[in-house]
């Protein structure tokens, strides 16, 4: 019952801003609501954003999966390095990799850079877990398949794949979300989505309501989204009771397809990593000592390591009773909980913050344009991140030690604590990391809900480039690259 408190408790948090679109939809009556989601320019806004959406979900899945396998299962040449240069894409903000592609080539405006730039920063969400899956499976299980006659196809299409299809779809369900959410990637490269015509419809008017309308269809289509991928987890269940967890599994020979896969983990990692992170040293080297003010970019960094560890301590917090309800309990209401929780990760940055400014300047004042609100605001955005990783982690634990903990006197509570949360710490830490990593990168609502006076890295690089001042936005966009590589560093270097 405190679990289910607790997980309920938390989609509340996640659910607040629809309560606002609910408000500002219906503001002047369901008729005009209806006549804006039903017109033609919804209809197109929904097969451009849901046609990026795909191509980048497909490409994401190709390049995470291919990457985690070679990084993980095979003798890969410099194995450590290509997964710590595989998760370092995290790092970059889809806002500075869009600049730096487009200062590169303006042919890239449009679909094509929108979906080059999102697959290349979204990717990580799908091989960071897919990765934690290859490391904990049970090695026994793909030597019995071939020692049954079974070759390497058929053992990874038979064995392999199953068990790393609940983490692929769940990581690619949060790179749909990504891209569905995304605002900086899609406005660099000029491709119109639901975010940038809801971002241009608050800015053109003080009518909220077309643009809590937009909101609304793509709230409803995440929930369609989700309730996709749960029916392609399947219901199967894959852990460890013994001894297994131990034995690292035997590396695959690349023998003649070692160089394409060198090749093709280094073109990866150039296109993600070489090449903004030498764009932006161009732009460092172009400008002068103007452009370089220590003392505000040492104290906007803090801000931004601040508000990025709160944000990400309080969405974990949050995020654990739900991914453990959703893991243990296969029930319509857990599954529905879970669903919930994801709904307001596809509502816009913008939109969220509007939300917590609307609800906090009715209802709870003193928290307006303090800090407490925009980790709120983070944690309604990045909840999703935090669940996915906790019950890919708690799916790992086997149930059966909770159950004789509770077979000693353990209650419920007490056997979470003590029996399946440091089983599930790896995956946990993850999720930590993550929300971390994109609570430093976050712009709209960050923009809005800061405190008064308080600077992070990115609004003071949206600031520089919104000004066409690149050469004074490149500091704060390398700090911020920097310091968001060093959690996306350790996830790539840990290894069993």
């Amino acid at each position: 019952m405190a679990l289910l408190l607790a997980a309920s408790l938390a989609v509340v948090v996640a659910l607040l801003p629809l309560l606002y679109l609910g408000i500002r939809a219906l503001e002047r009556g369901p008729a005009f609501a209806w006549d804006i989601v039903t017109g033609e320019r919804v209809a197109a806004l929904l097969l451009r954003s849901l046609g990026l959406a795909a191509v980048v979900v497909t490409a994401s899945l190709v390049i995470g999966i291919s990457l985690a396998w070679l990084t993980t299962r095979t003798a890969l040449p410099g194995a450590r390095l290509w997964a710590v240069l595989a998760t370092l894409p995290l790092a970059v903000p889809s806002y500075v990799a869009g600049f730096t592609w487009i200062s590169a080539s303006d042919a890239l405006a449009g679909f094509t850079g929108a979906a080059l730039v999102l697959t290349l920063v979204s990717y990580p969400y799908v091989y960071l877990p897919v990765t934690a899956v290859l490391r904990r499976m049970d090695p026994a299980q793909e030597e019995a398949a071939r020692s049954l006659g079974h070759g390497p196809v058929a053992v990874f299409r038979r064995v392999v794949l199953p068990q790393l299809r609940p983490a692929a779809a769940g990581g690619g369900l949060l790179v749909a979300l990504y891209v569905l959410s995304d605002f900086g990637a899609v406005s660099i490269m000029r491709y119109e989505t639901f975010t940038r015509a809801i971002h241009t419809s608050y800015k053109a008017s003080f009518d909220r309501t077309p643009a809590a309308a937009l909101s609304v269809v793509l709230v409803l289509l995440t929930v369609a989204l989700v309730a996709g991928e749960s029916r392609t987890r399947g219901r199967g269940v894959h852990f460890r009771t013994g001894g297994g967890a131990a034995r690292t599994a035997r590396r695959v020979p690349l023998g003649a397809w070692r160089w394409p896969a060198l090749a093709w983990s280094a073109a990866v990692a150039a296109a993600g990593v070489a090449f903004p992170v030498g764009t932006l040293g161009y732009w460092l080297t172009v400008g002068n000592s103007r452009t370089w003010e220590p003392g505000l970019l040492l104290e906007t960094t803090g801000n931004t390591v601040l508000v990025a560890s709160l944000g990400a301590a309080a969405t974990v917090l949050l995020a654990l009773p739900v991914g453990v309800l959703a893991a243990r309990h296969r029930t319509r209401g857990a599954r529905l909980l879970e669903q919930a929780a994801y709904a307001g990760h596809a509502i816009p940055g913008i939109t969220v913050a509007l939300a917590m400014v609307f609800l906090a300047v009715r209802y709870a004042y003193p928290l307006y344009q303090e800090l407490p609100l925009l980790v709120a605001a983070y944690t309604v955005l990045f909840l999703p991140v935090a669940v996915a990783s906790t019950r890919a982690a708690v799916l790992q634990a086997p149930p059966v030690l909770e159950d004789v903990a509770r077979s000693l006197g353990s209650g419920p509570f007490t056997a979470l604590r003590r029996v399946t949360v440091p089983l599930a710490t790896p995956g946990i830490a993850a999720g930590a990391a993550l929300t971390f990593v994109v609570g430093m990168k976050e712009l709209p609502a960050t923009l809005l809900l800061r405190p008064t006076g308080m600077d992070t890295l990115a609004t003071r690089l949206w600031t520089e480039t919104a000004t066409a001042s690149y050469a004074a936005a490149a500091p704060y966009a390398a700090v911020l690259i920097a310091v968001a590589a060093v959690p996306s560093y350790l996830l790539g270097r840990h290894r069993p």
